[in-house]
């Protein structure tokens, strides 16, 4: 099975029995899906790997379903995310719609009806642009990769979405403070961080080009244009 020609999920789910057949039955459909047991290993792999659908178990360790969901929304990630629970109370339903989730269902569950809801998502998502571009800078949101012209960029899982937030608002500027809420959300950088970031940055994206595209706007943040 080749990973770039089936769709790619990631399960999070704490109880490793119900994550093995899941796992196996979407295997059984041709359907990559990665398999996180906790909430902080969530984020760390999404940081990391292009997820077309993210399967989200509300109680987890370390961090709750909750909070991977208003962190992923908070970096500016849209990836679609099914909340899975034990409880069917309508509160829990509308504070994970309003945390950023995009569905619901309730354990226990038929394989069939979770198939069913990450295809319908899947097939939303697929209508929606890849690729942001200025001038010669592309980013393909499915690949996660960047280039500028014919150079091929490497960034960090924090330049990335860096990038992505203020390709995302061009031709508009970007304050500090909102990009720091978007890139970290709720756990503030260290001081230096973003000024490190921001200098790796616009050196991955202009050392080698002689119009510079990342330009500090003095005394708010940053645009690119």
């Amino acid at each position: 099975m080749t990973r770039s020609n089936t769709l790619q999920l990631l399960l999070v789910e704490d109880n490793l029995e119900l994550a093995e057949t899941t796992v196996e039955h979407f295997e059984l459909e041709g359907i990559y899906c990665d398999h996180a047991a906790n909430g902080v290993a969530a984020l760390e792999l999404i940081a990391k790997t292009h997820q077309d659908v993210v399967i989200l178990d509300l109680n987890l360790p370390r961090m709750s379903g909750l909070e991977v969901c208003k962190r992923l929304r908070e970096q500016g990630n849209d990836v679609p995310v099914i909340m899975l629970t034990a409880r069917d109370a309508l509160e829990d339903k509308i504070l994970g719609f309003e945390t950023g989730a995009d569905d619901y269902l309730t354990k226990p569950f038929a394989f069939e009806e979770l198939l069913m809801r990450v295809k319908v998502l899947s097939r939303r998502r697929s209508g929606e642009v890849n690729v942001i571009q200025l001038k010669d800078l592309k980013m393909n949101v499915k690949e996660r990769s960047v280039t500028r012209g014919a150079d091929d960029i490497k960034l960090s899982p924090t330049g990335y979405r860096i990038l992505e937030t203020l390709l995302r608002a061009t031709p508009n500027p970007v304050s500090r403070e909102d990009l720091i809420q978007k890139v970290w959300g709720d756990e503030q950088p260290d001081t230096n961080s973003l000024k490190v970031h921001m200098f790796k940055l616009r050196r991955a994206l202009d050392d080698n080009h002689e119009e510079k595209l990342l330009q500090t706007v003095k005394n708010f943040g940053f645009v690119l244009k």
